[in-house]
Protein backbone atom coordinates (compact mmCIF):
# COMPACT_ATOMS: atom_id res chain seq x y z
CA UNK A 1 0.00 0.00 0.00
CA UNK A 2 1.35 3.43 -0.94
CA UNK A 3 1.84 6.10 1.72
CA UNK A 4 -1.05 8.17 0.32
CA UNK A 5 -3.41 5.19 0.26
CA UNK A 6 -2.30 4.17 3.73
CA UNK A 7 -3.04 7.64 5.10
CA UNK A 8 -6.50 7.59 3.50
CA UNK A 9 -7.26 4.25 5.14
CA UNK A 10 -8.19 4.84 8.78
CA UNK A 11 -8.61 1.14 9.54
CA UNK A 12 -6.34 -0.25 12.25
CA UNK A 13 -6.83 -3.83 11.01
CA UNK A 14 -5.88 -4.20 7.37
CA UNK A 15 -5.17 -6.84 4.76
CA UNK A 16 -1.86 -8.21 3.55
CA UNK A 17 -0.64 -9.63 0.24
CA UNK A 18 -3.05 -9.59 -2.69
CA UNK A 19 -5.95 -8.61 -0.41
CA UNK A 20 -4.06 -5.41 0.46
CA UNK A 21 -3.47 -4.66 -3.23
CA UNK A 22 -7.19 -5.08 -3.95
CA UNK A 23 -8.07 -2.90 -0.95
CA UNK A 24 -5.83 -0.15 -2.33
CA UNK A 25 -7.74 -0.30 -5.65
CA UNK A 26 -11.29 -0.28 -4.24
CA UNK A 27 -10.80 2.10 -1.28
CA UNK A 28 -10.79 5.39 -3.29
CA UNK A 29 -13.67 4.16 -5.46
CA UNK A 30 -15.79 3.44 -2.38
CA UNK A 31 -14.91 6.79 -0.80
CA UNK A 32 -15.92 8.66 -3.97
CA UNK A 33 -19.47 7.23 -3.83
CA UNK A 34 -19.96 7.64 -0.08
CA UNK A 35 -18.95 4.23 1.28
CA UNK A 36 -16.09 2.98 3.45
CA UNK A 37 -14.23 -0.30 3.22
CA UNK A 38 -14.55 -2.80 6.05
CA UNK A 39 -12.66 -5.79 4.66
CA UNK A 40 -11.37 -7.44 1.48
CA UNK A 41 -10.88 -11.19 1.32
CA UNK A 42 -10.01 -13.43 -1.62
CA UNK A 43 -11.01 -17.03 -0.90
CA UNK A 44 -10.98 -20.33 -2.78
CA UNK A 45 -14.72 -20.67 -2.33
CA UNK A 46 -16.57 -21.63 -5.57
CA UNK A 47 -13.33 -21.38 -7.54
CA UNK A 48 -12.18 -17.92 -6.49
CA UNK A 49 -14.44 -15.47 -4.64
CA UNK A 50 -13.52 -11.87 -3.94
CA UNK A 51 -15.46 -10.71 -0.90
CA UNK A 52 -15.72 -6.94 -0.40
CA UNK A 53 -17.36 -5.87 2.84
CA UNK A 54 -18.42 -2.23 2.92
CA UNK A 55 -20.85 0.20 4.56
CA UNK A 56 -22.01 3.80 4.39
CA UNK A 57 -20.52 6.33 6.81
CA UNK A 58 -23.61 5.94 9.03
CA UNK A 59 -23.10 2.16 9.21
CA UNK A 60 -26.02 1.18 6.97
CA UNK A 61 -25.75 -1.07 3.91
CA UNK A 62 -28.79 -2.12 1.86
CA UNK A 63 -29.06 -4.64 -0.99
CA UNK A 64 -29.24 -1.66 -3.38
CA UNK A 65 -26.04 -0.27 -1.80
CA UNK A 66 -24.28 -3.61 -2.42
CA UNK A 67 -25.33 -3.47 -6.07
CA UNK A 68 -24.10 0.14 -6.37
CA UNK A 69 -20.71 -0.78 -4.88
CA UNK A 70 -20.43 -3.80 -7.17
CA UNK A 71 -21.11 -1.64 -10.26
CA UNK A 72 -18.55 0.94 -9.12
CA UNK A 73 -15.63 -1.33 -8.20
CA UNK A 74 -15.93 -3.82 -11.09
CA UNK A 75 -14.51 -1.45 -13.77
CA UNK A 76 -11.60 -0.44 -11.48
CA UNK A 77 -10.77 -4.09 -10.82
CA UNK A 78 -11.01 -4.87 -14.56
CA UNK A 79 -8.54 -2.09 -15.37
CA UNK A 80 -6.03 -2.93 -12.62
CA UNK A 81 -6.57 -6.70 -13.02
CA UNK A 82 -4.97 -7.74 -9.66
CA UNK A 83 -6.32 -11.31 -9.82
CA UNK A 84 -4.85 -13.52 -12.54
CA UNK A 85 -7.63 -16.13 -12.55
CA UNK A 86 -11.37 -15.82 -13.08
CA UNK A 87 -13.25 -14.92 -9.89
CA UNK A 88 -16.70 -14.17 -8.52
CA UNK A 89 -17.25 -10.74 -6.92
CA UNK A 90 -19.34 -10.73 -3.75
CA UNK A 91 -20.22 -7.41 -2.07
CA UNK A 92 -21.82 -7.54 1.39
CA UNK A 93 -22.62 -5.57 4.53
CA UNK A 94 -20.55 -6.22 7.68
CA UNK A 95 -23.54 -7.98 9.33
CA UNK A 96 -24.55 -7.82 12.98
CA UNK A 97 -21.63 -9.96 14.25
CA UNK A 98 -19.34 -7.67 12.28
CA UNK A 99 -15.56 -7.37 12.18
CA UNK A 100 -14.23 -4.37 14.12
CA UNK A 101 -11.56 -2.67 12.01
CA UNK A 102 -11.55 1.00 13.11
CA UNK A 103 -11.08 2.65 16.50
CA UNK A 104 -14.56 4.10 16.01
CA UNK A 105 -15.97 0.56 15.70
CA UNK A 106 -14.71 -0.35 19.17
CA UNK A 107 -16.12 2.90 20.58
CA UNK A 108 -19.49 2.37 18.87
CA UNK A 109 -19.88 -1.14 20.28
CA UNK A 110 -18.59 -0.56 23.81
CA UNK A 111 -20.40 -2.85 26.25
CA UNK A 112 -20.74 -5.71 23.78
CA UNK A 113 -19.05 -9.10 23.62
CA UNK A 114 -16.14 -9.48 21.21
CA UNK A 115 -13.75 -12.25 20.12
CA UNK A 116 -10.25 -11.02 19.47
CA UNK A 117 -6.87 -12.31 18.36
CA UNK A 118 -3.64 -10.40 18.91
CA UNK A 119 -0.39 -10.43 16.95
CA UNK A 120 1.69 -10.60 20.14
CA UNK A 121 1.29 -12.28 23.51
CA UNK A 122 -0.59 -10.18 26.05
CA UNK A 123 -0.51 -11.77 29.47
CA UNK A 124 0.54 -15.12 27.93
CA UNK A 125 -2.44 -15.11 25.58
CA UNK A 126 -3.24 -14.26 21.97
CA UNK A 127 -6.96 -15.04 22.00
CA UNK A 128 -9.52 -13.18 24.05
CA UNK A 129 -13.26 -13.09 24.54
CA UNK A 130 -14.98 -10.44 26.60
CA UNK A 131 -16.95 -7.20 26.72
CA UNK A 132 -15.45 -3.94 25.52
CA UNK A 133 -15.39 -1.94 28.75
CA UNK A 134 -13.64 1.08 27.31
CA UNK A 135 -12.29 2.25 23.94
CA UNK A 136 -9.47 4.74 24.64
CA UNK A 137 -7.16 6.57 22.23
CA UNK A 138 -4.46 3.88 22.28
CA UNK A 139 -6.36 0.66 23.00
CA UNK A 140 -9.31 -1.05 24.61
CA UNK A 141 -10.09 -2.36 28.07
CA UNK A 142 -11.64 -5.81 27.84
CA UNK A 143 -13.69 -7.45 30.59
CA UNK A 144 -12.88 -11.15 30.25
CA UNK A 145 -15.88 -13.38 29.56
CA UNK A 146 -14.48 -16.18 31.72
CA UNK A 147 -11.26 -15.30 33.51
CA UNK A 148 -9.08 -18.31 34.33
CA UNK A 149 -7.94 -18.85 37.92
CA UNK A 150 -5.37 -16.22 38.83
CA UNK A 151 -6.14 -13.99 35.83
CA UNK A 152 -7.16 -10.37 36.16
CA UNK A 153 -10.85 -9.80 35.29
CA UNK A 154 -9.84 -7.14 32.76
CA UNK A 155 -7.05 -6.82 30.22
CA UNK A 156 -5.87 -3.76 28.28
CA UNK A 157 -5.13 -4.43 24.61
CA UNK A 158 -3.34 -1.83 22.45
CA UNK A 159 -4.90 -1.23 19.02
CA UNK A 160 -1.61 -1.97 17.25
CA UNK A 161 -1.58 -5.46 18.80
CA UNK A 162 -5.04 -6.44 17.47
CA UNK A 163 -4.85 -8.79 14.49
CA UNK A 164 -8.56 -9.61 14.28
CA UNK A 165 -11.70 -8.68 16.19
CA UNK A 166 -15.35 -9.56 15.71
CA UNK A 167 -18.56 -8.98 17.64
CA UNK A 168 -20.21 -12.06 19.17
CA UNK A 169 -23.90 -12.47 18.39
CA UNK A 170 -26.03 -11.92 21.51
CA UNK A 171 -29.63 -10.78 22.10
CA UNK A 172 -28.38 -7.40 23.35
CA UNK A 173 -26.25 -6.94 20.24
CA UNK A 174 -29.15 -7.80 17.91
CA UNK A 175 -31.44 -5.31 19.68
CA UNK A 176 -28.89 -2.48 19.58
CA UNK A 177 -27.82 -3.20 15.99
CA UNK A 178 -31.44 -3.09 14.79
CA UNK A 179 -32.09 0.09 16.78
CA UNK A 180 -28.98 1.80 15.35
CA UNK A 181 -29.88 0.70 11.84
CA UNK A 182 -33.44 2.05 12.14
CA UNK A 183 -32.18 5.40 13.47
CA UNK A 184 -29.58 5.69 10.71
CA UNK A 185 -32.15 4.88 8.02
CA UNK A 186 -34.60 7.48 9.38
CA UNK A 187 -31.86 10.13 9.46
CA UNK A 188 -30.77 9.23 5.92
CA UNK A 189 -34.38 9.43 4.71
CA UNK A 190 -34.76 12.83 6.41
CA UNK A 191 -31.55 14.10 4.78
CA UNK A 192 -32.72 12.89 1.36
CA UNK A 193 -36.06 14.64 1.89
CA UNK A 194 -34.34 17.90 2.85
CA UNK A 195 -32.07 17.65 -0.20
CA UNK A 196 -35.06 17.04 -2.49
CA UNK A 197 -36.93 20.00 -0.96
CA UNK A 198 -33.88 22.23 -1.47
CA UNK A 199 -33.55 21.08 -5.08
CA UNK A 200 -37.26 21.74 -5.69
CA UNK A 201 -36.89 25.22 -4.15
CA UNK A 202 -33.98 26.05 -6.46
CA UNK A 203 -36.00 24.81 -9.44
CA UNK A 204 -38.94 27.06 -8.51
CA UNK A 205 -36.63 30.07 -8.15
CA UNK A 206 -35.18 29.40 -11.61
CA UNK A 207 -38.66 29.19 -13.13
CA UNK A 208 -39.68 32.48 -11.50
CA UNK A 209 -36.52 34.23 -12.79
CA UNK A 210 -37.12 33.02 -16.33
Amino acid sequence: MTAAASEADDRIIRESGIDARIAMIVQPVLKAIGFRLVRVQLTGQNGLTLQIMAEREDGTMTVEDCEEVSRAVSPALDVEDPIEKAYHLEVSSPGIDRPLVRKSDFAAWTGHLVKMETSILIGDRKRFKGKIAEAAADGILLERDKAAYGEEPTVRVPYDAIAEARLVLTDDLIREALSKDNRARKEAKKRRGEAEDAAAGEENETEQES
